[in-house]
C-alpha cells in the first residue's frame, strides 16, 4: 500500500482572516514570551504569511510607479519583535504587524518611502519621510526653499487631500539655523517629517481586495514620495573630482 503524502500547504492570501485579529487582541493581552512562543506557528499562518502575501502583491505593483522601492518581501517586514534594549516598556511583541517600502540604497537609514500595518484599532497607510537623518532632513529643508510651490502642489492633489492626511509635521517652534525667518516655505521648513497617512478600520484587514487598496494609497503618494528623496538623492551621490581646475 502506498505511503500517504502530505497535502501542499495552503498559499496565503493577500488579506487576513478574523483569527488574525483574534491572535492580536490576545497577543495585547497577554504580551510574553510564555504566552506566544507556543503559539508562534499561528502568529505566523495567521498574520505573518497573510502579511507576506499582501505585501508581495503590493510589491509587484510598485514596479510601475515605484521602482526604486521594490525588494524582497522578507525585507520590508517588519518582525514582531520589540527592541526593547533602550526602553523602559519591556514588552516582547508588538500588537501590530507593519511593513516598510525604504528606497534602494537607503535601506539602512531612512530616507521617503512607504509603509503599511494592521493592527486590531486601525490599519494604517502611509508614505513620505518619517525620521529623516540630519542630513536627510537639512537636505530636504534646503530643496523645499526652492521647490515649495511645486511641494504644495502635490500635497494640495483633490484626489491626494480625498484619500490622506498630512503628516503632523512635528514642527519646531522656530525655524531651523541658518534659514530665514520670513521665507514663504517657513511652515514646511520648520518640520522635521512630511508626509500622507490614511487611518481605515481594522476591518478593512479582513477586505479581499486589501492589497488593491494598499496599492491606490501608494501610487497616489508616489509623486510626493520621489520629490522628497531627490534631494536625499543628490546629497548622497559622489562628488564630481576636480582635476587640474577643470570638473
Amino acid at each position: 500500500m502506498p505511503s500517504a503524502t502530505k497535502p501542499a500547504p495552503t498559499a496565503a492570501v493577500p488579506y487576513f482572516s478574523p483569527a488574525a485579529l483574534t491572535f492580536l487582541r490576545n497577543l495585547t493581552k497577554h504580551n510574553d514570551r510564555e504566552w506566544f512562543a507556543p503559539r508562534k506557528a499561528q502568529f505566523e499562518a495567521e498574520l505573518k504569511e497573510p502579511m507576506l502575501a499582501v505585501v508581495r502583491k503590493v510589491t509587484d505593483a510598485m514596479l510601475d510607479f515605484a521602482p526604486n522601492h521594490v525588494r524582497p518581501a522578507e525585507k520590508s517586514l517588519f518582525r514582531i519583535y520589540r527592541d526593547t534594549r533602550f526602553s523602559n516598556d519591556k514588552r516582547p511583541y508588538k500588537t501590530h504587524v507593519a511593513a516598510w517600502w525604504s528606497h534602494q540604497g537607503l535601506q539602512k537609514t531612512s530616507g521617503a518611502g512607504y509603509y503599511f500595518h494592521i493592527s486590531t484599532k486601525e490599519v494604517i497607510i502611509a508614505a513620505g519621510a518619517y525620521m529623516p537623518e540630519k542630513d536627510q532632513l537639512s537636505a530636504i529643508r534646503h530643496w523645499l526653499l526652492d521647490n515649495h510651490a511645486d511641494f504644495r502642489k502635490l500635497l494640495k492633489k483633490p484626489a491626494v487631500r480625498k484619500a490622506f492626511s498630512e503628516f503632523e509635521g512635528n514642527a519646531l517652534t522656530r525655524p531651523p539655523k541658518g534659514f530665514p525667518c520670513d521665507h514663504p516655505a517657513l511652515d514646511l521648513i520648520q518640520c522635521r517629517q512630511w508626509g500622507l497617512a490614511a487611518t481605515l478600520s481594522a476591518k478593512t484587514a479582513l477586505d479581499h481586495k486589501l492589497a488593491d487598496i494598499v496599492i491606490r494609497h501608494f501610487k497616489l503618494a508616489a509623486p510626493i514620495v520621489d520629490a522628497l528623496n531627490t534631494p536625499i538623492a543628490a546629497a548622497l551621490a559622489p562628488k564630481k573630482k576636480v582635476l587640474f581646475g577643470l570638473h
